[in-house]
Formats: structure tokens, sequence, C-alpha cells
């Protein structure tokens, strides 16, 4: 269902159960799955795949070209998954010929103002605060949470269970099951409320802190201390993810903890 003073490109699929509210533009090889509610001013330009019950708020902006000077008008799509909510005059640009789309997960807010440039992958359950940019091609994992007007590098991963604290410029790679925060981003403890709230048992918990004293509070270095890692203590999901993550982060993990 949509209002009158709405446009709806005719070559886009939109099933019945859409609401599309007054001044949306709907632009060609749009396809919005059933349930989903789309607010007044909003804009999805070609190239939008957009999942069933999802919430898009007044002033978004969805699929619009990559901020990318190398863009040649390639054929590109974004990839926003169900139960996700953006919320006013977020902006969501598709991917360049290098991956081709820009993906957001399942059951994902994304808060006013935020920004998801070209190629990022974002997973599941994420939130993504006011303000937040980031730049091309970074992938965050699972329940992430990136506070109000961080900025995040171009192609900077960021670990599952992270939590990052707001205004911060992360300019590295962000291991999962952390809390970042300071100038320049370091690790403050490992995210144990977050890892409580989603089942992660106390045993849990310790085995990931021991993992990450060893990484970041025993005065090794990287590597001295991913061979500690695994020689000392047993191997498990959270270590190995905790060891590969490290091991193929692209642009270096953030630095450790230390004291003011």
């Amino acid at each position: 269902m949509h209002q009158p003073l709405s446009y709806v490109h005719p070559g886009s699929k939109i099933d019945k159960s859409v609401v599309i509210d007054p001044f949306v533009t709907i632009e060609n090889n749009v396809i919005i799955g059933k349930g989903t509610w789309i607010g007044s001013n909003v804009t999805i330009m070609e190239g939008a795949r957009i999942g069933e019950n999802c919430r898009i708020f007044p002033g978004a902006v969805i699929s619009a070209i990559p901020q990318d000077l190398k863009f040649n008008e390639e054929d590109s799509i974004v990839e926003i998954r169900n139960n996700t909510t953006i919320r006013e005059c977020a902006t969501v640009n598709r991917g360049t010929s290098v991956t081709g789309k820009t993906i957001i997960g399942e059951n994902c807010l994304l808060m006013a103002y935020s920004h998801i440039a070209h190629d990022c992958i974002i997973g599941n359950n994420c939130v993504i605060v006011n303000g937040v940019a980031l730049g091309g091609h970074v992938t965050i994992g699972d329940h992430a949470i990136l506070g109000g007007n961080s900025a995040v590098h171009q192609f900077v991963t960021i670990g599952k269970h992270s939590m990052i604290s707001g205004g911060s410029l992360v300019r590295k790679d962000i291991p999962p099951y952390v809390k970042a925060a300071r100038e320049p981003l370091s690790f403050i403890g490992i995210n144990s409320i977050g890892l409580r709230r989603r089942g992660f048992t106390e045993e849990k918990i310790t085995e990931i802190q021991d993992i990450y004293r060893i990484l970041f509070q025993k005065n090794n270095n990287t590597s001295q201390a991913i061979i500690k890692i695994e020689t000392e203590l047993k191997s498990s999901p959270e270590r190995d993810t905790i060891t590969s993550f490290v091991r193929n982060s692209g642009r270096g993990i953030m630095k450790g903890y230390k004291q003011n």
C-alpha cells in the first residue's frame, strides 16, 4: 500500500503488505519484502534488496551510489535483511565492483545519521548508534555495538560481541568479545555484561578473560601471545575464534590495556 504522493517505479518489486508513506521515492530494480514500513521522505535507489518486517524512518537514503571516485556505474546492490530498523537520515551506499554488495544483517538497528559505506558487511543483531560513520569495506561481527559518533577506517574488521565507546576513532581491528575505548583506541576489558545477556556462562566468560590477559596484559607481543594461548589453554570455539581473528587481521589489532 502506498500513498498517491509517493513515487514507486513500475520496475520495482514490492510486496502488497508493504506500507509506503507520502513523499517516498522508490527507483527501478528495488525489491522489498512483506511487512516492511517505509516512512515519509525516504529515498530507495536502484539496487536495494530490503527484507521482511523492516522499518525505515523518514529521511533515510538507501542504495545511493558509492562515494568512491573509482565507481563507474557498475551493477551492485544493498542487501538489508529481515527485521532491521534504519532510523532517521541514515545512509546506506551500495557496493562497488570489488564485492558487488553492501550487506546489513538481520535484527540490526542503525540509528539516526549513521552512514554505512560501500562494500560493508554488518552481521546480525548489531547496533550502530547515532552519527557512526563506517568507511568502505568495513566488516562487523554479530552482536557488536558501536557507540555514537564513532568513525571506522576503511577495511577495519570488528569482532562479534564487541562494544566500542562513543566518539571512538577505529583505525585498527577490534577482536571479538571485548570493550574498546580511549584514544588511541585500546582494550579496556571484555564485554562481560553483553555476554551474560546473551547466555554466556560464567565459566565461558572467565575463559575469554584468561585469553585476553595473555594477549593484552602480560607484556607479550602478538605472536608470543598466540603461541601461549594455544599452548596453555584448551581448544574451544571462543579460543579458536579469537586466535583466528588475530592471525587474520589485515590492519593489525588495537592496542592492549594501559593504565593512565
